[in-house]
């Protein structure tokens, strides 16, 4: 088990770090924009699973494998980025069915798909790797022993505190769409600015250095 003294300045560093709008932020705001409320909690959730794995594997030493290897590191930051700006694509393609959906003429989407969507951006995300690679160490105490176990449950308190943070980012975007939902081309183009927000993401991302 992690010593309380390290656990609780664990808890404040990543505290600092979540609320500081970032990637994962901009990400949240994103879906939201675009799919509503219900969306956007679905997507922080599915990107909270989707740290998971990459929690497991840099406890199990995986991890630090992948942030020394140039290659490795570079294929999941273009897949990630990738997916992005399809995300983004999409939401701006179907902008109308966005206005639709949200007088309750059509159907939205699956609810697994937008978990789904998420799951996928959290899994590709290299830059959650690093930060794990970089940052639990830190804070393991070699006395208390089980250093996988260790840096196993520092991942877990950060996704627990990423997922709480970034609900309240869905949820105050989502209530400025609710907002603009009243005018259906009002929530046209906020499918588009929440579309536009994701390509944009996508391309910092990709054009991000490889060891940040």
């Amino acid at each position: 088990m992690v010593p309380l003294e390290n656990l609780w300045a664990f808890v404040l560093a990543s505290v600092v770090l979540i609320v500081i709008p970032g990637p994962s932020v901009l990400f949240v705001i994103g879906r939201s924009l675009a799919l509503g409320r219900l969306g956007g909690i679905l997507s922080v959730v599915g990107n909270a699973i989707g740290m998971v794995p990459l929690v497991i594997a840099v406890a199990l030493g995986v991890g630090a494998i992948v942030a020394q290897s140039v290659v490795l590191f570079t294929i999941i930051k273009f897949a990630g980025a990738a997916y992005l700006v399809y995300l983004g694509v999409q939401a701006i393609r179907h902008r109308k069915d966005a206005a639709r959906a949200a007088d309750g003429e059509v159907a939205p989407r699956s609810h697994w798909r937008q978990l789904g969507e998420g799951f996928v951006v959290g899994v590709t995300n290299p830059k959650t790797i690093a930060f794990f690679v970089a940052v639990l160490p830190q804070f393991v105490s070699f006395e208390a022993g089980a250093i996988p176990l260790q840096l196993f449950e520092l991942g877990i308190v950060f996704i627990v505190l990423a997922l709480v943070c970034d609900s309240v980012w869905a949820l105050a975007a989502s209530a400025a769409r609710n907002w603009f939902a009243r005018s259906p081309r009002r929530i046209e183009h906020l499918s588009a600015t929440g579309g536009v927000m994701m390509i944009g993401l996508g391309g910092v991302l990709a054009l991000s250095g490889n060891k940040h």
